[in-house]
C-alpha cells in the first residue's frame, strides 16, 4: 500500500487550496512578499507534488515596500465546469499596523491552470482570505473574514457569505455573518465552502497560525445559514488536540499548545478534494520544528490528510481521530508509485534562455534588466542594486529551504570597483533577518575579498575580522546548513578542497518565531530562503556572474561538509 509521507510540499508552501479537474491535481499557496506571486503546484496521485507555474506573472502587484508577512495571501483555487474556467481568488495585505489590516480581495480566471490568466477582477476589502464557491443552483457565492477592528468586539471578526458578480467584480446584495468560529479555539479565518449531500459545509481555519492551529467544520441547508457546529465542537483536523478556549485572541503563537507527541505541529487551514475513486483528502498547512525547539525556519508547508463522511453526514479523519498524521494512506490508485526524495535538489547551470521556476524575489519582480541568463550566455548575471535592507529592489534570487539538512553551492566571478558593490551566496528570511557570503572590495580598495555580513532582527553584524583574498575574483562558495547550525565554506580556482571561512553561525532565528515578533506572538510566517544576489550602492552598474546554483538536501543525520 502506498503512503503519502508529510509535508507533501517542503518549504514554505501555506495556506493550500486544493482542487481537482480529470485526473489532475492542483494546489495554490501563499506568497507573501515574494515574487512570482502564487506558487501552483501539479499532482496525479497526490504523492508526488511539483511546482508548476505562478499565476501573478503580468505585472498586476507591486509589493516593494511590503512589510513581513503582508503581501499575497490565501490563494483560493476553483473550477467552474460550466464554464469550464479556473478561479483564483487571493487577498493584497498592504498593512497590518495597528492591527488594521487593509486588505484588497480580487478574483481571476483562465481557461488552462498555465494561463493566461484574466486581469484581478475587484471583490471587496472587507478582509481578507476569500474564496469562491460555484453552486449548482448556477450562481457564485464568496466568503470571507470580514476583519474587526471595534474595540470591545470578538477578533478577528465574523466569517461572511454573499453573492459575488464573476462578471463585473463586486457583490451582489447584502453581506451575511454566519459565524465566528465553530468552537472555542477563535481566530476564525480562510472560510471555504462545499456543497455534499444537500448540505453547504464550511471549513475554516481556527486558533491563529501557531501551534493551536486547527480545521473546524460547520453545515447548513442554506447557504447564507444558519450554520450548525460540528457536533465533537472540536477541530477535525489539528496538532494539538487538548481542548483550549481562546476566543476573543485575534491570533497568537500559543506555545503552550506545542504537541511533544506529535509529528507534524500547527496543522490547520485546510481544503478539501475528492478522487477520481471518491475518496477524501483535506490539504492544510503545517510546520516541523527544529529538534528540541520551538522554532520553525522552513515556514509553514503543505500536508495532506485522508478524511472519511461519517453516517450522519460529518466530516472526519480516516483514522477516526482528529490529530494530523505525518504519514497518511495514498489513493487506492496510487500503489505503484514513491515520493522522490530528491524532488527538493536543484541543478541550475544557466545554460539556457530559462532557469528554473523555483527562483523567487523577494518585494520585487524578476526583469531582465536586472537578471538574465542572455547577457553572458552560460551564466545568471545578476546587476546589483538595493541593500539587503531594502524592501524595494535587492537584486536576490531565491530557492525556498525544504530541509533541515542540506548544502547550496554556487561559483561566481565578480570585479567591484567600490566597497559598496558584493555579490555571492546566503540565506535570507527578509529584509531585516539574513546571511550573506560575498566577494566585495578589499579595505585597501585593490583587488577583492570575501566577506561575511549578517542581519539579525535589522541589526547590520560585519564580521570584519573574517576575511580571505581572491586574487582572480572568481570563487565557489558554500553553505551548509545542518538543524540551524550554517557552516560556511569557500574554493578558490587554484584549490581542489574545501576551505572553512569563519565560524559556524546560529541562525535558529532565521525562523517563523525567531523573527521580529512580540513575546508569544510569531514573528513571521513565511519560512527560510537559500539566495544568490548582488548590491551596488555605488552606481547600479556592476554585474555578477554565477555559472551555477545547486541544492542538496540530505537525510537528518547524513551530511559531509564542503563535498
Amino acid at each position: 500500500m502506498a503512503t503519502i509521507q508529510n509535508p507533501i510540499i517542503s518549504g514554505m508552501a501555506p495556506d493550500p487550496s486544493i482542487i481537482r479537474v480529470g485526473d489532475d491535481y492542483y494546489i495554490a499557496t501563499s506568497t507573501f512578499h515574494w515574487t512570482p506571486a502564487v506558487q501552483i503546484f501539479h499532482s496525479t496521485d497526490l504523492v508526488n507534488w511539483q511546482l508548476l507555474t505562478y499565476a501573478l506573472t503580468n505585472h498586476e502587484i507591486d509589493l516593494r515596500g511590503t512589510s513581513t508577512p503582508a503581501g499575497i495571501w490565501a490563494p483560493h483555487l476553483s473550477y467552474d465546469p460550466t464554464t469550464k474556467k479556473f478561479w483564483l481568488a487571493y487577498s493584497h495585505m498592504q498593512n497590518m499596523a495597528g492591527r488594521e489590516f487593509n486588505s484588497d480581495s480580487f478574483a481571476m480566471w483562465a481557461t488552462d491552470i498555465e494561463g493566461p490568466w484574466s486581469k484581478p477582477i475587484y471583490l471587496t476589502s472587507i478582509g481578507f482570505d476569500p474564496a469562491l464557491l460555484h453552486a449548482e443552483n448556477g450562481k457564485h457565492y464568496l466568503s470571507i473574514l470580514e476583519w474587526e477592528t471595534r474595540t470591545g468586539y470578538q477578533a478577528p471578526g465574523h466569517i461572511v457569505i454573499a453573492e459575488v458578480d464573476l462578471d463585473n467584480g463586486g457583490i451582489i446584495g447584502d453581506w451575511h455573518r454566519v459565524t465566528t468560529g465553530f468552537t472555542t479555539r477563535g481566530c476564525a479565518e480562510a472560510p471555504q465552502l462545499y456543497q455534499h449531500n444537500g448540505y453547504y459545509y464550511l471549513l475554516l481555519a481556527a486558533g491563529g497560525t501557531g501551534y493551536a492551529h486547527g480545521v473546524e467544520i460547520g453545515r447548513s441547508k442554506r447557504i447564507f445559514g444558519p450554520y450548525e457546529s460540528d457536533p465533537t465542537n472540536e477541530p477535525i483536523i489539528t496538532s494539538s488536540p487538548n481542548h483550549l478556549f481562546s476566543l476573543g485572541d485575534p491570533d497568537a503563537g500559543h506555545f503552550e499548545m506545542f504537541n511533544p507527541k506529535a509529528q507534524i505541529q500547527k496543522s490547520g487551514h485546510g481544503s478539501l478534494v475528492q478522487t477520481t475513486d471518491g475518496e477524501w483528502y483535506v490539504a492544510h498547512l503545517m510546520s516541523r520544528p527544529l529538534p528540541n525547539t520551538k522554532l520553525n525556519p522552513l515556514g509553514r508547508e503543505t500536508a495532506l490528510q485522508k478524511m472519511t463522511w461519517t453516517a450522519d453526514g460529518w466530516l472526519r479523519m480516516a483514522d477516526g481521530s482528529n490529530l494530523a498524521k505525518a504519514t497518511v494512506e495514498a489513493p487506492k490508485n496510487s500503489s505503484d508509485v514513491r515520493q522522490d526524495l530528491t524532488l527538493n535538489d536543484i541543478h541550475e547551470d544557466f545554460q539556457g534562455a530559462t532557469y528554473d521556476n523555483r527562483f523567487m524575489t523577494p518585494y520585487r519582480e524578476q526583469k531582465s534588466a536586472w537578471v538574465n541568463t542572455t547577457s553572458n550566455p552560460g551564466q545568471l548575471t545578476i546587476k546589483g542594486e538595493n541593500s539587503f535592507f531594502s524592501k524595494l529592489n535587492p537584486a536576490i534570487m531565491a530557492t525556498r529551504a525544504t530541509s533541515f539538512n542540506y548544502s547550496v553551492t554556487t561559483q561566481l566571478t565578480f570585479k567591484p570597483t567600490h566597497y559598496s558593490q558584493t555579490a555571492g551566496l546566503g540565506l535570507y528570511y527578509d529584509s531585516n533577518n539574513w546571511v550573506y557570503l560575498h566577494l566585495t572590495q578589499a579595505e585597501n580598495e585593490s583587488g577583492t575579498v570575501l566577506k561575511l555580513l549578517q542581519a539579525k532582527l535589522g541589526e547590520r553584524i560585519d564580521h570584519v575580522f573574517t576575511e580571505i583574498a581572491v586574487p582572480n575574483s572568481t570563487a565557489e562558495l558554500q553553505l551548509t546548513y545542518v538543524n540551524g547550525s550554517l557552516s560556511l565554506f569557500d574554493r578558490l580556482p587554484e584549490q581542489s578542497a574545501w576551505t572553512p571561512f569563519g565560524k559556524t553561525l546560529d541562525v535558529t532565528y532565521l525562523s517563523d518565531e525567531g523573527v521580529n515578533g512580540d513575546p508569544g506572538e510569531i514573528g513571521g510566517f513565511t519560512g527560510l530562503f537559500n539566495f544568490i544576489g548582488s548590491v551596488d550602492a555605488y552606481q547600479h552598474n556592476s554585474h555578477a556572474e554565477f555559472n551555477y546554483y545547486t541544492v542538496i538536501n540530505h537525510e537528518q543525520g547524513d551530511h559531509n561538509n564542503g563535498k
